[in-house]
């Protein structure tokens, strides 16, 4: 009898809750050592597993910088392990805990952080825990995983608010919009400039913190590539998720990924901004508190989205 009440309990026990901090993992490189997490799930493995790609610029693992704290990606790493994907966060190199990973901020590539990103998914594979491995890139971190892709062999991928068209063309509608038209002009023969593979020694002062001499190496990696062409030739299962009020990338770049790839899914959030929140406006001065508040939740639309289509590619077949 005490058996049976011992086992009545067990089975009307609630499952365990999700792990709530990341288990600390690295990865040596020939310039240093880059520092991550891996969100798992409750209970015992084997799992799928994603690699979560920061944004560009100096976005660590949990989504934020000198000027944003949103959490958006510690958020949205724990809400997958919750529902049974672990996920790995990490800092680019030259970022956060791996700053010391890259001396110098001229020699960074977009090739580069591609090749980091195979580094990571032969970890991945290697480690019995982990059955498939996807993919799941914001912003820029999209386009640096399409260039790891065909190597990689991920067995998902997921644009999430990602660039549909070459960086550049982005940059000038974000800086078209941004600027007053004598910067904006001066701007684009910088663009123009950078297409052309030519760094350029003189920029204005107000155009230094996105034209400064040392990355315009990266720049100029970056703006040869076309997100749509390799979305084009990517193997995996693709979702293309985005937000009707995202005003850094827009709906049409989605629809360009989608077009490019057959097959491709979307996944159109509605009232979701860049930063993968609920802010129901285009309107910028609305949209900054939620780049700055790490209380607000994500968008309730987004994570089911991620979950069907990662659960139906990643589980067991």
């Amino acid at each position: 009898m005490f058996l049976t009440v011992l086992l009545a309990t067990a089975a009307a026990a609630p499952a365990p809750p999700p792990r709530l901090v990341g288990e600390p993992v690295e990865l040596a490189t020939p310039t240093g050592i880059l520092y991550g997490a891996i969100d798992l799930p409750p209970g015992a493995g084997p799992w799928p597993v994603v690699i979560l790609h920061a944004g560009s610029g100096p976005t660590d693992r949990d989504g934020n910088g000198p000027l944003t704290r949103s959490n958006n990606l510690r958020m949205l790493g724990r809400a997958l392990a919750a529902r049974g994907v672990a996920v790995l966060r990490f800092d680019k190199r030259g970022i956060a805990a791996s700053a010391k990973a890259l001396a110098r901020e001229e020699d960074i590539r977009l090739d580069t952080y591609a090749a980091d990103v195979l580094g990571w998914a032969a970890a991945l594979r290697a480690d019995r825990r982990f059955g498939r491995v996807g993919f799941v890139g914001h912003s820029e971190g999209a386009l640096i995983g399409l260039v790891a892709a065909g190597e990689a062999r991920f067995d998902a991928f997921v644009s999430l608010c990602g660039p549909g068209r070459p960086l550049q063309e982005v940059l000038r509608e974000q800086l078209r919009r941004g600027l007053p038209a004598e910067l904006y002009k001066a701007s684009d023969a910088v663009i123009r400039e950078l297409e052309a593979g030519r760094e350029v020694k003189d920029t204005p002062k107000e155009l230094q913190a996105l034209f400064r001499p040392s990355v315009q190496p990266y720049l100029i990696s970056t703006f040869r590539r076309d997100p749509a062409a390799l979305a084009a030739g990517l193997k995996a299962p693709l979702l293309v998720a985005s937000g009707s009020t995202d005003i850094q990338v827009s709906e049409a770049d989605a629809r360009r990924l989608v077009a490019a790839r057959p097959g491709a899914r979307a996944a159109a959030v509605a009232g979701m901004n860049h930063v993968l929140k609920p802010v129901p406006t285009v309107d910028r001065l609305a949209q900054l508190p939620s780049y700055a508040d790490p209380t607000l939740p994500l968008h309730p639309d987004l994570l089911p989205a991620l979950d069907e289509f990662l659960r139906r590619e990643l589980g067991p077949r």
